[in-house]
């Protein structure tokens, strides 16, 4: 973990409070048109249209074990960009609710809990704490790469 402080954008995934890098985010949106994968995982089960580019959406409540509820007037789709493989890589991802815009101090973030913990701890970077809570600040590089999302994209986009 370095001594820096992060800016976070902060989202709600039922009732977590998780944190995407201020500066992988790109825009956040109203929910858009998603066309639907045949045969995809849950994970990335549909496409949408950012400005005139296909872009994967992506659910991190499949990824940590939440029930998926239907959007309504809260959800958002935050559209992030983010290094994966050496490869610039942009999803949509679906959130229950965006917050704020947060600074998230160094010595606040501890490194995840081998036991204990009921989201998978691979896909987890780090805990924040913030007041009384915690804020889950996931590994967005280590879950588009183990969920298969590289690859399910790469052939949809090259037939």
């Amino acid at each position: 973990m370095g001594v820096s402080t992060m800016q976070a954008l902060t989202i709600r995934l039922q009732d977590e409070i998780f944190a995407l890098e201020a500066t992988s985010v790109r825009e956040i949106l109203d929910p858009v048109p998603i066309t639907r994968v045949p045969n995809a995982a849950d994970f990335v089960g549909g496409l949408i249209n950012v400005r005139g580019t296909v872009v994967p959406l992506a659910d991190l409540r499949v990824v940590f074990g939440m029930d998926r509820p239907p959007m309504d007037k809260d959800t958002r789709i935050v559209v992030v960009e983010f290094d994966l493989d050496g490869e610039p890589m942009t999803a949509g991802i679906l959130a229950d609710r965006v917050h704020e815009v947060t600074e998230i101090e160094a010595d606040a973030r501890e490194a995840v809990p081998a036991v204990g913990m009921r989201w998978p701890p691979a896909f987890v970077r780090s805990i924040g704490k913030r007041d009384d809570g915690f804020i889950i600040i996931p590994d967005m590089q280590r879950i588009f790469r183990d969920e298969g999302v590289v690859a399910a994209t790469t052939e949809r986009q090259n037939p």
